[in-house]
């Protein structure tokens, strides 16, 4: 994959050039990082299947049962870009090791929660710990494993992200519905607890740290930032269901202050020679600024496209979350394909295998929204199974080229602040994305969840994949112009 020169532009130092770190054991530490990746991703879709259970077991009103979703998306968002500077600074397997251990016992909590006030709290400590391993995954495999091998590892992490995303309705329709010893929803959450508790048994696989530095943290810049995205974040989260009230739209006025003060204390710190909590510095390069937008724009589609997917078959047709997740099973068995072929893909055809991704996931939406429209109230899961192929593929191609590319122009010394911008966009991205997408589908025909017909559900969702097309439209335009940035920087070079 084609990349600028990171030390002319950032002002920062690249890693030295060679072959790379040897692991002692690769396949083992990759299990662990992507068993990591696959319930972080896991434990935000399998909720939605278990809200109706939590509501009447705990009696617990729409509102609070929108706080167990969003507690955890906001507390993981908030945390990001901090944890990624301190997984720089203290190591990335003690972060990961401590963000895997709170996750793992906030789900023990969440598995005894006694009332809905306990959830939401236990679910706030989850997202926490979600949010200390999630930077550390990407620092480490962007550190520790060669270049020759970073591709595939990439790929098998869009993989694991894909199939999460996938799996968790199929998965929670299925736990909920054995009620094995009478845990009914608590189920959801109790899955977690071998994972982290093997997880834990086998941290040891990822190296203590290639880097530990001894820049001082700022504790203005951490108050700022987690401020800044709980301000943006949280009325993204519940905003829509509540009407968008005033003080939504004043908290998205305050987020956009808040930020901007955080960028220019990072910018101040910088020019005086400080330590800053991001490195701003990487926005310099072109290459970066690019793809964070692409990135953007990428995610902003792909969480609303699951979701409204779910919805669609199960509140408009009144299919269970078994078929709405097999529906949505071509997607990521593909997903996993176009993972593994990605980086000799990379290799062959640079940046441009980003446009053709990107254009590829467009038209499938376009091709769904085809579909929805002319079939109309007789679709079947298997109707929508060729596009969903197609997509799915391009999907995990993307996923693992983009990540590769973007975090390949980070130095050691900002990986993990590189790893926290990353998925702070990816999440930020999501989050947005649902808020549109949902507008855009509630507009049609607000009542669809009340029981309307599946007339009023196909349009709905025909609207719904009509912007996802322009989403994928736009992400795709901007790979165009991240190609041109490319080709005049190894013209540049050479």
């Amino acid at each position: 994959m084609e990349s600028t020169v990171v030390e002319e532009e950032s002002g920062l130092s690249r890693r030295p050039p060679g072959p790379g770190p040897v692991l002692a054991h690769p396949r083992l530490t990759l299990t662990v990082l992507l068993c990591a990746t696959f319930m972080q991703f896991l434990d935000v879709s399998i909720v939605n299947v278990a809200v109706p259970s939590i509501q009447r077991d705990l009696h617990a009103g729409t509102g609070t049962v929108e706080l167990v979703a969003a507690g955890y998306t906001l507390a993981y968002a908030c945390l990001l870009i901090t944890a990624g500077r301190l997984g720089d600074r203290y190591g990335y397997r003690r972060l990961f090791a401590t963000g895997m251990a709170v996750f793992t016992v906030a789900s023990l909590a969440c598995v005894l929660a006694p009332d809905s006030a306990f959830l939401i709290g236990a679910r706030v400590v989850q997202g926490l710990g979600s949010g200390l391993m999630a930077p550390q995954v990407l620092s480490v495999i962007q550190v520790e494993f060669p270049p020759s091998s970073r591709g595939k590892v990439f790929g098998s992490y869009g993989t694991a992200i894909g199939s999460a995303t996938v799996v968790g309705p199929v998965l929670g329709g299925l736990l909920i519905a054995l009620h094995l010893f009478g845990l009914d929803w608590r189920l959801v959450f109790a899955i977690n607890l071998p994972v982290g508790v093997a997880a834990l048994c086998a941290v040891r696989a990822i190296p203590p740290s290639t880097r530990q530095t001894r820049e001082r943290l700022d504790p203005a810049g951490v108050a700022l930032i987690v401020a800044g995205l709980a301000l943006l974040m949280f009325p993204l989260a519940v905003g829509r269901q509540q009407g968008w009230p005033a003080w939504s739209w004043c908290s998205l006025v305050a987020a956009a202050v808040v930020l901007a003060l955080f960028c220019w204390t990072q910018i101040n710190r910088e020019r005086r020679g400080r330590d800053p909590l991001l490195h701003l510095r990487l926005l310099r390069n072109r290459t970066v600024r690019l793809g964070l937008l692409v990135v953007l724009a990428f995610f902003a589609g792909v969480p609303p496209f699951f979701f409204l997917l779910s919805v669609y078959l199960q509140a408009g047709f009144g299919h269970s979350a078994l078929v709405a997740g097999v529906t949505q099973l071509p997607f990521a068995v593909t997903t996993a394909v176009g993972s593994r072929v990605s980086g000799r893909l990379a290799r062959r055809y640079g940046n441009t295998t980003l446009v053709y991704c990107t254009a590829a996931v467009s038209v499938s939406m376009l091709a769904l929204a085809l579909i929805v429209h002319g079939v109309g109230v007789r679709v079947t899961p298997w109707e929508l199974a060729p596009p969903m192929l197609v997509g799915g593929a391009a999907f995990g191609v993307f996923t693992a080229s983009a990540f590769s590319m973007l975090l390949a122009q980070a130095p050691a010394a900002a990986a993990g602040s590189a790893s926290g911008m990353l998925t702070t966009v990816q999440q930020v991205a999501g989050s947005l994305g649902l808020t549109v997408g949902a507008v855009v589908f509630f507009a049609s025909q607000p009542a669809v969840i009340g029981g309307a017909e599946r007339r009023s559900a196909a349009t709905s969702f025909f609207h719904t994949l009509l912007y996802e097309t322009v989403v994928f439209a736009l992400a795709c335009l901007g790979t165009l112009s991240l190609r041109r940035v490319s080709a005049a920087a190894e013209l540049h070079r050479g």
